[in-house]
């Protein structure tokens, strides 16, 4: 299995994508056709031809938008990656239960016949739930279970306590403790301009920031770039 998860698709002061562009030419070199996933937003042709647009600017390989086949597990069949977008992360994974697409992504990924890419909502629907999303839940999918191709929780655009206006709100940190107090899953906070990347059973944080490692019952742990 091959895997990049991003933390978001746009960095301060560049464009879309531009911050990653390097890692995903790297990441899909060989390939032929990615599927894009378009469904976190709610103007799914406007969101497609935004990506479409940045992977041809960027020389990566052709990529289709799956909202616009007629029979997308099947069209995910003659793809070799595949690219899920960020956005709203429970729009995304109910209208992933309502196609159901989750096993056939699932299955392909395992079997190392399609690399993933997935940025914010898509790097979320990568791990065993969505339970650590930032995002509002505008819709209710069936389950909070998504694809589980990493063993954990993500929080993407993660922020320390640190960083945030002086106000009385809760931090990122005090948001995950909560979920740690009714779940034993470790969750990964990748902060913007990370990336976790994936092959076999090896994970590398790269990218431009570190990230934090939050384990049940025990003190958080950074993650610097570079680390296993």
């Amino acid at each position: 299995r091959k895997l990049l998860l991003i933390s978001n698709s746009t960095q301060q002061g560049s464009g879309y994508l531009e911050h990653c562009s390097k890692q995903l030419l790297a990441f899909f070199t060989g390939c032929r056709q990615i599927a894009f996933v378009p469904f976190a937003a709610k103007d799914h042709d406007g969101y497609a031809d935004k990506a479409e647009q940045a992977f041809k600017h960027f020389n990566l390989p052709s990529l289709i938008s799956i909202h616009r086949q007629n029979n997308p597990i099947e069209f995910l069949s003659e793809c070799d990656g595949i690219f899920i977008g960020g956005g709203n992360t429970f729009r995304l994974l109910d209208k992933l239960y309502k196609l159901d697409l989750l096993d056939p992504v699932r299955t392909r990924v395992a079997s190392g016949q399609l690399r993933y890419v997935g940025s914010s909502a898509g790097t979320n629907v990568a791990g065993l739930t969505i339970k650590t999303t930032n995002d509002m839940p505008i819709i209710l999918p069936p389950s909070f279970d998504s694809l589980g191709l990493v063993p954990f929780q993500i929080n993407p655009h993660f922020l320390d306590g640190d960083k945030l206006p002086k106000n009385a709100g809760e931090t990122r940190e005090q948001r995950i403790k909560e979920f740690h107090e009714e779940n034993d899953t470790p969750v990964v906070g990748l902060r913007e301009g990370s990336m976790l990347s994936v092959e076999g059973a090896h994970m590398n944080l790269i990218g431009q920031c570190g990230g934090r490692l939050f384990i049940k019952n025990k003190e958080p742990k950074e993650i610097n770039i570079g680390d296993d």
